[in-house]
């Protein structure tokens, strides 16, 4: 990931943290584990020629496992969320055709070592039209507006030749969607959220259903299944490809 993407997370986790201090309302910080599998399509184009790469069939990329990161502050009917959301796949096969990377040929038969990184990081505000937060059983359905930076690269080494390409490039995808929770107080609770949109080539989808449980008031466990589906298109590195999979931690709420 680039150095200067790395700052900009960090600015913006001490600029919600430093909000939260002064605000009056909930702030929720929650660290967890998550396991994502791959499916779909990558390419590293010249000019508009390169090979559509199966990420499954073609590279046999495993699984994601790593660090989730969010921080949320409340504040009345509106809530602002920021996570951290790296994926980091591997895989090695022997190539059954050839194919195109980024004006490199690697040629059918040849045992290819290659990655996908996609370094997600989300800033989202939620404006609850149904805010019924001060009640034992609670309540809530907003509109969300999210962006989605996300940093991405891909790359092919030829384990036999040496030859070795990558790609990689950072764009921002808004997202529109809905964010909602039904809790029995903070004790139990299940929060659900979606958001989609596409443009120029772009799209990012997030479906993400969660469970929280605070056997007491401020410390809690929570688990969930995300799903992703995004598509890059820019500065010759394509990206179609699905994400899913369970994940689970602790929060904090103070």
């Amino acid at each position: 990931m680039a150095k200067g993407f790395r700052v900009v997370v960090a600015a913006v986790f001490l600029c919600v943290i430093g909000s939260a201090a002064s605000a009056a309302e909930t702030v929720s910080l929650k660290v967890g584990y998550q396991q994502l599998s791959p499916s779909g399509e990558l390419a590293a184009e010249v000019n508009g020629f390169g090979t559509r790469i199966d990420v499954e069939d073609d590279l046999d990329l495993g699984d994601s496992e790593g660090i989730i990161v969010e921080a949320a502050v409340s504040l009345g009917d509106f809530k602002l969320t920021v996570g951290y959301l790296p994926l980091s796949y591997e895989g090695s096969s022997v190539l059954s055709r050839s194919i195109l990377f980024d004006d490199e040929t690697y040629t059918v038969g040849s045992t290819i070592e290659s990655s996908l990184d996609l370094d997600i990081f989300d800033v989202g505000l939620t404006w609850f039209f149904i805010n019924m937060d001060d009640i034992p059983v609670r309540l809530q359905l907003g509109l969300e507006f999210a962006v989605k930076i996300t940093d991405a690269e891909a790359s092919l080494v030829d384990s036999t030749t040496g030859v070795s390409e990558s790609v990689s490039g950072i764009l921002p995808i808004p997202t529109i969607g809905l964010r909602g929770r039904v809790a029995l107080s903070d004790y139990i609770g299940i929060n659900g959220r979606l958001g989609y949109l596409g443009y120029s080539g772009n799209h990012f989808m997030d479906g993400d259903v969660q469970i929280e449980f605070s056997p007491i008031p401020m410390v809690g466990i929570f688990a969930g299944y995300r799903y992703l589906d995004i598509e890059i298109d820019e500065s010759d590195v394509f990206v179609d490809a699905d994400f899913s999979g369970f994940y689970s931690g602790v929060l904090v709420r103070f």
